[in-house]
């Protein structure tokens, strides 16, 4: 199950998502600027917690792939009107953002963390899992329910999930940190504190290669 602290940031962002969505779904069909929704990834906690909830995570050499598929984890769940969570992160991470009346992003600029691009365009935008799906399921989501799942797949009120360049993401894959960093070094730290909270939350296992790596790149955390 997810942490108390999870739940209770589940509710907290629920309750200001709906002040702020309520009047978007009444909004008209032209098309609009995007609803003024919270900016860029959520903030994971400092490197000092995030240390000790790297310690409090399970060591575990990784589960099998057997069985996996992203089906098992429904993801771009619809969040309000025509708008799924792949629309409300281009909105939340863009900078002027304008919707048609699909919901779908026709202008706006994303700047990229992972490698410092600009980007002009929404196909030029990936929305990745902080903690990859496929990595997920090899933590311990395999053990999951689907509607677990659903919720770990379209997480907006944890460092889960962050507009980035679709080369960096596909560059990532599934990989975790012992294998793929952000090639912008001074991401670093925002990039391993969000990763071990996600997993925290969640409470997913790490391994031993996994744990080390994100250590190391805690240590590049100026109040590390």
């Amino acid at each position: 199950m997810i942490t108390s602290r999870g739940w209770l940031r589940a509710a907290i962002a629920l309750a200001g998502l709906s002040a702020v969505l309520a009047p978007a779904a009444l909004a008209s069909a032209a098309a609009a600027p995007a609803p003024a929704l919270r900016r860029v990834l959520p903030e994971p906690p400092p490197a000092g917690v995030a240390r000790g909830e790297l310690g409090d995570l399970n060591v575990e050499a990784p589960h099998a792939m057997t069985g996996y598929s992203r089906a098992k984890f429904p993801h771009w769940a619809r969040q309000y009107g025509t708008c799924d969570t792949r629309v409300v992160v281009l909105q939340r991470d863009g900078q002027n953002v304008v919707q048609d009346d699909q919901c779908r992003a026709v202008q706006g600029t994303w700047d990229s963390e992972y490698d410092g691009t600009t980007l002009t365009a929404s196909g030029q935008v990936d929305i990745d899992h902080m903690v990859p799906l496929a990595a997920g399921w090899r933590a311990g989501a395999d053990q999951w329910d689907t509607a677990k799942r659903k919720a770990f797949a379209s997480d907006l009120v944890n460092s889960q999930l962050i507009a980035v360049s679709a080369a960096s993401n596909r560059s990532k894959g599934d990989q975790t940190p012992d294998l793929w960093k952000p090639p912008l070094h001074s991401y670093w730290c925002t990039y391993s504190r969000a990763w071990i909270d996600v997993k925290h939350v969640w409470e997913l296992d790490v391994t031993q290669a996994e744990k080390s790596a994100l250590g190391e790149m805690l240590d590049t955390c100026p109040d590390n």
